[in-house]
């Protein structure tokens, strides 16, 4: 998987295709979701973003000496749905608490890596 400017694109499994081997690329952007409640697990996330569009993958983040969630995470989504979710879920309510969901940025040396 290569990412240039926060566009990725990775190798998936053909999903029409029944030969082994055969792989088609996807180009999927990240989206940044903030403002979680800290019960949200990854597969939350994948759930409430899969109803607008493939979910490539969802991961929250967590603290490193405590492994507490840090209230927020990633989605790894197709490029041509991303917009449809930013538009639908940011904003919206996930648990009594509204989250923020925009397009991630790469990290820089003034937005150090948590």
């Amino acid at each position: 998987m290569g990412c240039i400017n926060k566009i990725c694109i990775r190798a998936l499994p053909a999903a029409n295709n029944t030969q082994k081997g055969n792989e088609v690329i996807s180009i999927a952007r990240t989206l940044y979701v903030g403002n979680l409640p800290w019960s949200t697990q990854a597969e939350d996330l994948e759930r409430a973003f899969a109803e607008y569009g493939e979910v490539v993958s969802s991961r929250i983040i967590t603290d490193r000496q405590t492994g507490r969630s840090r209230g927020f995470g990633f989605v790894e989504v197709k490029d041509e749905d991303a917009e449809a979710m930013i538009s639908a879920l940011n904003g919206a309510e996930m648990a009594g608490r509204v989250i923020t969901v925009n397009e991630a940025r790469a990290r820089t040396e003034n937005n150090p890596r948590w």
